[in-house]
C-alpha cells in the first residue's frame, strides 16, 4: 500500500517586491495680493476634497496658556450672519465635516465636503475665518468644557508627565506652557479671543491647502472670489527667548498617591524639521524606539514584560524640538525601566546598527511615509506640513529615496548629537512612597503634586 505523498515545508521567507513609486499629483501654488497663500492638489480617487485654512499662529503666541485652543474652539460657534445652529444646519444639509483647533505653532479650520458643494463650504470657511462672532453663550461653554477637560488632566499621568517635560526643556520659553491652570481658565474673558482672533487670524498669517475631486484653475478663481476681500498682513512672530543650558540629569516626580502604575517621560532637546540632520535623527528614533519592532520595544516589552507599549519620537516645533522616551510600567520596576531605557540609547551612541536592522528601519518609514498620502487629508496634511515649514519644494517627493540613502555611520552620528543621554530629562508620575528610592538613582530628584506645586 503506497503512502501519502509528503510535502515539502520551505521555512524561507519570500523578499520584499521592489517598492512601488508614488505618482505625485500636480499642484498648483499662488498668492493672493491680501498675502494668502493658497496650494492646490488635484487628488481624483473620490468625488470629494478636504482643506485645510492654517494660520502661523498657535498657543506659544497667545502669550496666555490655552488662549488659542480657545479661541479655534468658539471661532466654528458663529458668525456675523450665522448661528452656531445655522451652522450645523449648513454642514448637515452639505455632507460636509469642519473643525477647529490649535496647537503649540499653528491654529486651523479643517474641512472636507463632496466637491459639488465646494464653493458653499468655502464661503462657511471664509466666514469663520474673518466674522466670527463669539457669542457669549458659546465661549461660556467651551470655557466650561476645558475647565472640566483640564480637571481630568491634571488626574492623567500621561499629560503630567508631558507637561513636566515641556516645563523643564523650555523653561523660560512659550513652549514650556502645555496648558493653562484651572485659575487661568476661570479668568479668560470673552474679549481676549476676539483680540487674538483679530490679530492672528488674518490673510497675511494663512494658508489654505487643499486637495481633491476639482480642476485647479477652476478652484483658484473660486477661492479668490470667496477670499480676495480679506484684509489683514502678517501676525507678530512668536517670541523666541534663549533657553538655558540644561547639564546632568534631574528627576521630576508628580505625585499622585495610590498610583498603582509609573509613568516615565524621559526628554531631551533635539532639533526641527528643518535642520539637515532630522531624516538622520528620524531614521535613528525609528530603530531605537520609534517603531514596533524597535530595540525599546524588544526590550522592555518583549523581553521583561515591564510595560505594554513603550515609544519614543522626535517633536519637531517651529523654533525648537525636542526627542522623549514614555513608559507606564508597574511601580517596582520603575528603577529598573530606566536602565534599559538609557542602555538602549547609549548602544545606540556607541556602536553602529546591522545592515539588516538598518534596511527594516529604512522600509518602516518609507511605508509609513506611502500610507500617509493614501487619503486625501493625508496628502493635504504633507503637502501642509512643507508649506508652513518653508521645507524644499521636493521635499515629499524626494524624501523615501534620502531615507534610503542615510548609511549607518549617519546613523550613530544622530544618535551621539540627539540622544543626549548624559544630560536627560526625567519626569515620573506616581506614588512617590513606591517610587522616590527607585528614580533618586538617576539623579537629583524634585517632588511636586499635580498642580504643579513643589512639595
Amino acid at each position: 500500500m503506497s503512502s501519502a505523498p509528503r510535502h515539502e515545508v520551505h521555512s524561507s521567507v519570500p523578499g520584499l517586491a521592489a517598492e512601488r513609486p508614488v505618482i505625485w499629483p500636480p499642484r498648483t501654488h499662488a498668492n493672493l495680493a491680501n498675502g494668502l497663500e493658497i496650494v492646490l492638489v488635484e487628488s481624483h480617487t473620490i468625488p470629494k476634497f478636504n482643506g485645510d485654512l492654517f494660520f502661523r499662529s498657535g498657543n506659544a503666541a497667545a502669550g496666555v496658556p490655552g488662549l488659542a485652543d480657545l479661541t479655534a474652539g468658539v471661532v466654528r460657534t458663529g458668525t456675523a450672519a450665522r448661528s452656531s445652529r445655522q451652522i450645523e444646519e449648513d454642514l448637515r444639509r452639505l455632507g460636509a465635516d469642519l473643525a477647529s483647533s490649535a496647537g503649540t505653532d499653528t491654529s486651523v479650520i479643517s474641512f472636507g465636503g463632496l466637491s459639488e458643494f465646494s464653493e458653499e463650504l468655502l464661503r462657511l470657511v471664509a466666514e469663520l475665518a474673518q466674522q466670527a462672532s463669539f457669542p457669549e453663550g458659546e465661549f461660556e461653554r467651551e470655557r466650561r468644557q476645558m475647565f472640566e477637560a483640564l480637571r481630568i488632566d491634571r488626574t492623567t499621568p500621561g499629560f503630567l508627565a508631558g507637561e513636566g517635560i515641556r516645563k523643564i526643556l523650555f523653561a523660560g520659553h512659550p513652549y514650556a506652557q502645555v496648558a493653562p491652570t484651572e485659575a487661568q481658565v476661570e479668568g479668560y474673558r470673552r474679549e481676549q479671543l476676539a483680540e487674538y482672533y483679530a490679530s492672528h487670524y488674518r490673510p497675511g498669517n494663512a494658508l489654505l491647502v487643499m486637495a481633491g475631486d476639482f480642476e485647479p484653475r477652476a478652484m483658484l478663481k473660486q477661492v479668490e472670489k470667496i477670499f480676495s476681500a480679506w484684509s489683514g498682513g502678517a501676525a507678530e512672530s512668536s517670541p523666541d527667548p534663549a533657553l538655558g543650558e540644561i547639564r546632568g540629569r534631574r528627576v521630576r516626580l508628580v505625585n499622585l498617591p495610590g498610583s498603582v502604575q509609573t509613568q516615565i517621560l524621559v526628554g531631551n532637546r533635539a532639533i526641527t524639521r528643518k535642520h539637515p540632520d532630522w531624516k538622520k535623527l528620524t531614521l535613528a528614533n525609528s530603530i531605537y524606539g520609534g517603531a514596533f519592532n524597535s530595540r525599546l520595544v524588544m526590550n522592555i516589552r518583549e523581553q521583561k514584560g515591564y510595560t505594554y507599549s513603550p515609544r519614543s519620537g522626535v517633536h519637531p516645533l517651529r523654533q525648537h524640538g525636542y526627542f522623549s522616551i514614555h513608559a507606564a510600567v508597574r511601580n517596582d520596576v520603575a528603577a529598573a525601566t530606566l536602565t534599559e531605557i538609557f542602555y538602549e540609547l547609549d548602544r545606540m551612541r556607541s556602536v553602529a546598527v546591522g545592515d539588516d536592522e538598518l534596511a527594516d528601519a529604512r522600509n518602516y518609514l518609507s511605508g509609513v511615509f506611502s500610507l500617509g498620502l493614501a487619503t486625501q487629508d493625508g496628502l493635504a496634511s504633507q503637502i501642509g506640513t512643507v508649506a508652513l515649514e518653508n521645507l524644499p519644494d521636493d521635499y515629499l517627493e524626494t524624501y523615501r529615496e534620502k531615507i534610503r540613502d542615510i548609511q549607518a555611520a549617519e546613523v550613530l552620528d544622530a544618535a551621539q548629537k540627539y540622544f543626549d543621554s548624559a544630560n536627560a530629562q526625567i519626569v515620573v508620575v506616581g506614588d512617590r512612597a513606591q517610587i522616590e528610592s527607585q528614580v533618586s538613582l538617576f539623579g537629583p530628584v524634585e517632588v511636586q503634586d499635580a498642580q504643579g506645586n513643589r512639595i
